[in-house]
């Protein structure tokens, strides 16, 4: 399949111009493929800056950001096609980018920095550095890793924790590597889905939730068991909302997962 992906892509470059060079002390232009470093980079990045930002922004149940912000920014279903059109001085992708399209663009000379999924708070803290130093604007990637930093100071819990089970769309949980586990742990919680033994992805019933509850049930997900009746009659257990755009991405994502997490566990109490 990569050759004739790369002699589409070679055709176009031939009606294409080039991708320039940003001028001197200019920022880059950017065009970001990654839900997660389109967060990021609306942040870090200047917006004229910032050509266009993955289709998944777009779309409420893939998105971490906010809605208004990310209609700021064209979208891009990340072909070779749209991205040449756009001209960009860098495109910013996952680790996970399509083969044919990472050796098309570089066979294209097109400048790709790809990152991977960020599983701890340190991990998308480097991330920013990274992104805002690519982006031309390392102040602006201090400024939010300093909002970042105080959010973890500010909602450390230290106490006693409680059992808590997330319940993500498709019914299944995340297991103990994820960003949200270590942000869950972080505010207190402890993992009642990995002391029954589930690891990552794995499917949680509505009948095993029945017969071992939690202290806390975080509900991600509109599944059908996730608002079936019987829930409401679990004793000691406290139910509450956690929005699918908290669940995946660092970045700002962690501001607001934090400030939700001590939310719950405050009405929990």
């Amino acid at each position: 399949m990569r050759a004739p992906v790369i002699l589409l892509a070679l055709g176009l470059a031939a009606c294409t111009p080039s991708v320039s060079e940003p001028e001197t002390g200019s920022a880059p232009t950017i065009v970001s493929l990654n839900p997660c470093t389109d967060a990021i980079l609306a942040e870090v990045a200047e917006p004229d800056r910032l050509l266009a930002i993955s289709h998944y922004s777009h779309a409420p149940a893939s998105s971490s950001m906010d809605a208004a912000t990310a209609q700021k920014y064209d979208a891009t279903g990340g072909t070779v096609e749209e991205i040449l059109a756009l001209q960009p001085d860098i495109v910013v992708a996952s680790s996970f980018l399509a083969p044919a399209t990472l050796a098309a663009l570089t066979d294209l000379e097109v400048q790709v920095v790809t990152f991977g999924i960020a599983n701890t708070p340190q991990d998308s803290i480097t991330q920013i550095a990274e992104l805002a130093a690519l982006a031309g604007n390392v102040e602006g990637g201090e400024a939010l890793i300093g909002r970042i930093d105080a959010a973890l100071r500010r909602y450390q819990h230290s106490g006693q924790t409680l059992s808590a089970v997330l319940w993500q769309p498709a019914g299944i949980v995340p297991g103990e590597a994820s960003l949200v586990s270590a942000l869950m742990r972080h505010s207190g919680f402890a993992s009642h889905s990995a002391a029954m033994g589930l690891g990552q992805a794995d499917y949680l019933s509505l009948e095993q939730l029945l017969a071992n509850p939690p202290d806390v049930l975080l509900i991600a997900g509109s599944e059908r068991s996730q608002s079936h009746p019987a829930l409401a009659r679990l004793e000691g257990t406290h139910i509450a909302r956690l929005d699918t755009s908290m669940l995946y991405c660092g970045g700002p994502t962690i501001i607001r997962a934090l400030e939700r997490l001590a939310e719950i566990r405050e009405a929990a109490r």
